[in-house]
């Protein structure tokens, strides 16, 4: 059966709006372009921005491989209110006065924030327990117990401190390890100080070597064409940029799109690179401490 769409082949790193789900941010994508497969690389919260790289034809096979790269995101944190979500959308849940803090008091506990650390999956989240996920559990009005997880916050800086009669607030940027719950950290922060938190805002700003500033607008979209919104995606290998590259004759190229290992002549042991010929791309592989090198995802032919 031929399948619906085009062969549409590229990443579309998309600026998602406030309140806009991934998948739908995906599907309405995926129609603009007319592509017949498309594939995100980790889901964003409706209440979150940011970016959010969207995977077309070919690109789709190397999209899990953004599921373990490091994020940045920049939040902002309310201090002295603890909500069912840990955003600004859930019921709240506690109140403490977290007027008595300085600046100085939260940079005095960031340290124990900062490299590896653990973390409790939020009950509001996409993991599943027997099959359910855990928000839909949440929302029964039920908690269950989740395992302690470990991940790193290879970068934690806090500015824009603000105590109004509102509330006090401050500006959270981090790079954290895939995995890592930016609610939860907010959270733990504020009950180190002794007032729990929540987000007000979270906007997502870097993907691996992926940046916001190579992003596309939701309103541009919405404003183009076919031909134009294909004229916005990067080529495949964008998402591979940060790889090694490795460029093969025509003859170990074609060993190569059909799978098979091709020794280099060179001992170099690398966990993935990337693989050209005469400029295009064919996949990715391996090498071993040999120098063999080992197909790990190819391309489809045209």
């Amino acid at each position: 059966m031929r399948r619906r769409g085009d062969a549409v082949d590229g990443v579309m790193l998309l600026d998602k709006p406030l309140g806009l789900s991934s998948n739908r941010a995906l599907q309405t994508v995926r129609r603009l372009l007319n592509a017949q497969k498309a594939g995100h690389t980790g889901t964003l919260d409706p209440l979150a921005t940011g970016l959010l790289p969207l995977c077309f034809g070919n690109a789709t096979k190397f999209s899990a491989d953004l599921l373990h790269a490091e994020k940045r995101y920049e939040a902002r944190v309310m201090l002295g209110v603890e909500t069912a979500t840990g955003d600004a959308e859930g019921e709240v849940t506690a109140r403490a006065d977290a007027s008595h803090l300085t600046f100085a008091d939260l940079e005095g506990v960031l340290d124990c924030f900062r490299g590896e650390i653990e973390q409790i999956p939020p009950m509001y989240s996409a993991l599943k327990r027997d099959g359910e996920c855990l928000y839909e559990i949440a929302r029964r009005g039920e908690t269950v117990e989740r395992e302690r997880r470990r991940v790193t916050i290879h970068e934690l800086t806090v500015s824009d401190w603000e105590s109004t009669a509102d509330g006090v607030f401050f500006t959270m940027k981090t790079l954290v390890s895939k995995g890592t719950y930016i609610r939860v950290l907010a959270e733990d922060i504020g009950r180190a100080l002794g007032v729990g938190a929540h987000l007000r805002t979270l906007r997502r700003t870097g993907v691996g070597d992926l940046t916001i500033d190579e992003a596309v607008s939701w309103e541009a979209l919405e404003k183009a064409t076919t031909d134009e919104a294909r004229a916005l995606l990067s080529p495949v290998d964008r998402l591979l940029s940060t790889l090694p590259r490795i460029e093969l004759s025509a003859p170990d190229a074609d060993r190569f799109r059909h799978g098979q290992r091709i020794a280099l002549g060179s001992p170099r042991s690398i966990d993935l690179l990337r693989v050209y010929a005469a400029g295009e791309l064919l996949g990715t592989a391996r090498t071993d401490e040999r120098g063999t090198l080992h197909p790990v995802r190819l391309l489809a032919q045209a």
